[in-house]
């Protein structure tokens, strides 16, 4: 029997920090894109554009960050003060807006104060995204690779609860600031209770007592998880970067259009796409906690492949309901959409626990920072780089488009395709799947 035990303390730190730092991402990947879409321009390729250039900062900057760790032997000041500024830049987003451009810059023609109200917010969102990776994806990562020994497929399991329940809070509670407040009520909502978290976090976390300040080349460094010896010795671990990325393209072709999906295609106002989001998200995370402590000496490998394919399953019963059923009942279209997205979700959410307890338990604990970025490649940059191409193309070839009542511009909609399309890519994990079970065998 595994013991499980981690102290209330750490247990405290965590659930703040995997909490609080879900949300921040759940209202970029969500609210961020329906900001764009329903009050600057309803185009999808902006939407597509912002999540690349966030994809290529996020990694870039966790690979620095996540060496830096490593090399001062601090984990406690990355995660607090990068959640501090994390914070005041979600804020910063209340002021932006079509009429505050126009205003600061003296411009007055519409497709200008489009295209530079568009810039504004990506440039921000990438600035924000800088100290998100350095305090979430680099410090907090490695902080729980540190910190959870024994137990970490059970902190694995609840953490990947964290996204869940972040999106049933801002797709729900959230959704309820949106519509009483508008955009700017919630990002100063968010942005406070971020940096609420990190002045927090200066006097909650420890740092782990074998974690010492490592005295290293910094180029070496960063070349480290690069070098052709240090992927033949890790050939597992790669394996699983390699499954993750697969998953993240899969991913990454519906995630950044799925609210705006259900608003223009299945026409959802948004308490009906909150209703829905929120039975399944808490769905979802009731089963990801219930089985999280159930993955600790269980063949993850082969729960990978389970899950893999109800995740696949998913995604394609998603794009069978929408395109059969999509003008019927109301009721009806709900509850089919809901239950199929259960379905994905839940696979969704499973494979991802799996394949981060396997990477953190095959990762180097001498060697964690230095992996945190190539952790990254796999698990953001290629996979919001190519996936939303992917997505966009396919928005763009299916050609769902309306005339925008507000400006007489063309506004497009995502459609079912991005689903089957996501379906379709996920059958490659099972390669690298198959190939780490040869490996297992011999």
């Amino acid at each position: 029997m595994k013991n499980h035990s981690l102290s209330g303390r750490l247990w405290f730190v965590l659930i703040l920090f995997g909490l609080v730092g879900q949300i921040a991402w759940s209202v970029e990947n969500i609210y961020f894109n329906l900001f764009i879409y329903n009050t600057i321009s309803k185009s999808t390729s902006s939407v597509t554009l912002m999540v690349q250039l966030s994809g290529i900062v996020a990694t870039f900057i966790t690979l620095f960050a996540g060496i830096l760790s490593d090399r001062l032997g601090n984990r406690k000041y990355f995660i607090s003060l990068g959640y501090l500024f994390w914070g005041f830049l979600t804020l910063s987003f209340a002021f932006v807006s079509k009429e505050n451009t126009s205003l600061w810059f003296g411009i007055t023609d519409e497709t200008q104060i489009i295209q530079l109200t568009i810039a504004i917010v990506i440039t921000l969102d990438c600035i924000m995204t800088a100290f998100g990776s350095t305090a979430n994806d680099a410090a907090f990562n490695a902080y729980v690779t540190d910190n959870t020994g024994n137990a970490r497929s059970f902190a694995e399991g609840v953490l990947s609860a964290m996204p869940l329940l972040a999106m049933l809070i801002v797709a729900g509670g959230f959704g309820m600031i949106v519509i009483a407040l508008g955009y700017p009520g919630l990002f100063i909502a968010v942005g406070t209770l971020m940096s609420l978290s990190g002045v927090i976090g200066l006097w909650f976390i420890k740092d782990h007592p074998n974690l010492k300040a490592q005295r290293s080349d910094f180029i070496s460094d960063i070349l480290y998880g690069f070098r052709t010896s240090v992927i033949l010795n890790h050939k597992r671990l790669y394996l699983y970067f390699i499954a993750m990325g697969i998953y993240g393209i899969a991913s990454q072709i519906y995630m950044p259009y799925l609210i705006i999906f259900m608003q223009e295609y299945l026409s959802f106002n948004a308490i009906q796409y909150s209703i829905v989001l929120a039975g399944v998200i808490l769905g979802a995370s009731v089963i990801t906690i219930l089985l999280g402590k159930q993955f600790d000496g269980k063949d993850k490998d082969k729960l990978l492949v389970q899950f893999s394919s109800i995740y696949i399953f998913g995604m394609a019963s998603l794009y069978v309901v929408a395109k059969t059923l999509k003008g019927y009942d109301s009721t009806i279209l709900m509850v089919s959409v809901g239950f199929t997205s259960l379905v994905l979700i839940t696979g969704f959410v499973q494979v991802l626990a799996l394949l981060g307890a396997q990477i953190r338990d095959y990762t180097p604990n001498e060697n964690t920072g230095k992996l945190q970025g190539i952790r990254m490649i796999f698990f953001v940059l290629i996979p919001m780089f190519i996936g939303p191409m992917i997505g966009q193309k396919i928005n763009e070839t299916t050609n769902l488009t309306y005339i925008d009542p507000a400006n007489g511009n063309i506004a497009h909609v995502p459609s079912p395709e991005i689903f089957i399309t996501g379906a379709i890519f996920c059958l490659f994990i099972f390669y690298p799947l198959t190939l780490i079970k040869r490996g297992n065998q011999n």
